[in-house]
């Protein structure tokens, strides 16, 4: 039975502190109930005695102490799930916002989910389509990993996220697959470019978008990935789908706990952020991926913006440790006017060669990556020698790499956000590009694949 008390003792931000409570439980979830009879939500965040710090979902405006009562309703925030959550639009707390009608549960989950014990974690290594070649071919998604897009402020991460959205598949088998989108701390206008993206291109059919605005109360915003996470967990582990989760952007969310945090008086760790912010993305990024004897799962990527750029920064740092990899976003590559501006050397899947091969996308996939990326690696360096003593201090094959670098950011990285590569055409570019430098130069493919597809082709 829920619990009422008249006894709120003080307000403070997104925190109040009511006294005489008995039987409450960290995280319950709460009601307010205002002197007009508006009902506002909140969860326990400490219990000190007889006292109940609770932190509010919407705003503490107009709540009066003396007159406003709270219910304890014995019960953690839970999120009705469904597969008619498939097409669907909900705010950052799983409230419908699409005009459409409200969800008829076939159960209603914990959103805080359950750690997935690690004895019965299946191992990540199907192939995960992005159509972006960048991805693809040189820092490959696997089915069940976590791989996420670091950016910057102004860089258009946005516009990514919807064309791996759009275009992301699973190659070669016919289980269904889904999208659980979730934004959190974006603008209006951010927010009508996703549901329009994916409204016009059709992913909406197959998506569940959780949608928290720059507006909306920050403690919602740490509450929004959990609620997205929670429905990816249903459809892929009880409806048996393959789910990618998206997530961005993560800076807003660490931003809301840094928040929070103050207002709780914590002692705050590196940069004002609270000490435990570690763990608290540890416990949303491990609930992407793979569990032995199921069908479904969940490959995550969180975009992040790096403030001023810094890769050192806590938010990509920690992330980084948690992650899989990543995939970096260069502001030089931007200004060059590169779509998407891919910065592929930093770049890092640390499971990309699980996900390649014979069977999974081609054999000669990974003697091809190694090889575009020694040859890029080294066509940058001979153009900064360029740059530094002119074209005359060159070699003829320093001249060849120059042009490789210049045609593979120009032709591989740089398709813009509609075209659609499979990894076949991905693979096909690749090998147009290797033929700019001589055969003996590619010394990190096998004479097999030379053969097959170099010589042929330049024949």
């Amino acid at each position: 039975m829920p619990r009422e008390y008249r006894t709120i003792k003080e307000v403070a931000g997104p925190l109040m502190v009511v006294r005489g409570v008995s039987g409450v439980a960290y995280d319950e979830l709460g009601e307010i109930e205002l002197e007009s009879g508006e009902v506002r939500r909140c969860k326990v965040l400490q219990i000190d005695g007889g006292n109940a710090i609770v932190q509010l979902f919407e705003s503490s405006v107009g709540i009066n102490l003396e007159y406003s009562k709270v219910r304890f309703l014995g019960r953690s925030m839970e999120l009705p799930v469904s597969e008619d959550m498939l097409s669907r639009v909900f705010d950052g707390l799983g409230k419908p916002i699409d005009g459409g009608p409200d969800i008829l549960p076939t159960t209603r989950r914990d959103i805080n989910g359950l750690p997935m014990n690690p004895s019965a974690r299946s191992y990540p290594q199907e192939f995960i389509q992005t159509g972006v070649s960048a991805i693809d071919g040189l820092n490959t998604l696997v089915r069940g990993q976590k791989l996420p897009i670091f950016s910057g402020s102004g860089l258009p991460h946005a516009q990514l996220a919807a064309q791996i959205a759009r275009q992301a598949k699973v190659r070669n088998t016919d289980d269904p697959f889904a999208i659980v989108f979730v934004a959190m701390g974006i603008t209006f206008e951010e927010s009508s470019y996703f549901i329009n993206s994916f409204r016009d291109s059709g992913a909406l059919g197959r998506s569940v978008m959780f949608i928290n605005l720059a507006n909306d109360p920050a403690v919602e915003r740490i509450a929004t990935p959990r609620m997205g996470l929670t429905a990816a967990e249903y459809l892929a582990f009880d409806m048996g789908m393959h789910v990618l989760v998206i997530m961005t952007d993560i800076t807003n969310y660490a931003d809301a706990l840094r928040e929070v945090s103050a207002a709780r008086k914590e002692v705050p760790g590196r940069r004002g952020y609270p000490g435990y912010m570690y763990t608290d993305l540890a416990n949303l990024y491990e609930r992407a991926g793979r569990m032995e004897g199921k069908t479904g799962s969940i490959t995550m990527i969180p975009i992040l913006s790096m403030p001023e750029d810094d890769k050192t920064h806590p938010i990509p740092d920690l992330t980084g440790y948690i992650t899989e990899g990543q995939i970096i976003l260069s502001r030089d590559l931007y200004r060059r006017g590169l779509q998407p501006p891919i910065d592929v050397l930093p770049s890092l899947s640390r499971l990309k060669d699980k996900g390649i091969g014979e069977g999974k996308t081609r054999a000669d996939h990974a003697n091809t990556m190694n090889q575009l990326f020694a040859a890029y690696s080294r066509g940058k360096n001979a153009k900064e020698l360029m740059t530094v003593l002119g074209e005359a201090a060159l070699t003829q094959i320093d001249l060849l790499y120059a042009k490789f670098a210049d045609e593979f950011e120009s032709r591989y990285i740089n398709q813009g956000y509609t075209e659609d590569r499979d990894i076949e055409d991905t693979l096909t570019l690749g090998w147009e590009l290797l033929r700019i430098l001589p055969r003996g130069e590619l010394k990190r493919i096998r004479d097999s694949f030379l053969d097959q597809y170099y010589e042929v082709s330049n024949g």
